[in-house]
């Protein structure tokens, strides 16, 4: 099977895919996982598919670089978003179906905007925060994040007795002058990412809990692949809505790339 694809990256996540507008394309766990291997194909942290969806722009299908269909990726809708501006679907703004819902988006040059769901629930444990912002996310500040093997202690975790089963991201925090560092075991993934857009929401909200945000409505985030913006709204103690992802978008590359089918051709 002949595939035409496309790799963008947002902050250092960077993703393959594929205009199935056409439904010509059906890929198994097996062929997805190739496509995002770093060394045997294009490589990548995850893999979509934009697609029809009546009344609206378009539609996500995400698959993380383990294969298997995934919850929400902000950076992923970002950079899907401006996939579609390049293929002539939509021009400044659209509007898009992904697992969790419907999902707005507006786009300036590489820079786009992401509107997430909104977030009304909060868990505060003793040295650490849970809550879902179209994936889950554990958070948790520490100090020195230079040096903390994020690898290591965001695999214990993420495999621990709570979350072995249905998995969870895990997010690292720092607080700096001036803005927030963030790093990210993802899973699905299973090792740490450049940036993660929903873990980056995740780290703001809390944030915004805390009263840490770098703006009373907004919170700058570095990741080690560069800066994303969070606004929102904060209601009550912990609910949070009109919440925007924002940062850069950026084409990599178009390829052409063999694909083996089920019957290995």
């Amino acid at each position: 099977m002949q595939l035409t694809c496309y790799k963008y990256q947002g902050t250092g996540n960077d993703f393959v895919l594929i205009d199935n507008r056409e439904k010509t394309v059906s890929l198994n766990t097996e062929q997805v996982r190739l496509l995002c291997d770093r060394r045997f194909g294009i490589g990548a942290d995850g893999l979509m598919l934009l697609e029809l969806e009546p009344g609206i722009d378009f539609k996500m299908v995400y698959f993380n670089s383990d294969g298997r269909e995934s919850s929400m990726c902000g950076n992923g809708g970002r950079c899907i978003t401006a996939f579609a501006k390049h293929l002539g679907i939509i021009g400044s703004e659209a509007r898009f179906l992904a697992v969790d819902g419907l999902h707005e988006a507006k786009i300036s040059d590489e820079q786009v905007s992401l509107k997430m769901n909104d977030v009304r629930q909060l868990e505060v444990g003793d040295d650490f925060f849970y809550l879902n912002t179209g994936s889950p996310h554990y958070v948790k500040f520490v100090k020195d994040l230079d040096g903390l093997d994020v690898y290591e202690e965001g695999r214990k975790i993420r495999y621990s007795l709570r979350f072995k089963e249905e998995g969870t991201n895990v997010n690292f925090a720092e607080r700096r002058e001036g803005e927030l560092f963030v790093r990210t075991y993802e899973r699905g993934v299973e090792d740490e990412t450049y940036s993660c857009g929903t873990g980056v929401t995740a780290v703001a909200l809390v944030a915004g809990y805390k009263g840490w945000s770098t703006d009373k409505h907004s919170c700058r985030i570095k990741t080690p692949g560069g800066l994303l913006n969070v606004r929102f709204e904060k209601v009550l103690e912990s609910t949070f809505y009109n919440i925007w992802l924002e940062g850069p978008a950026t084409f990599v590359f178009k390829t052409e790339i063999e694909v083996k089918d089920e019957a290995g051709n």
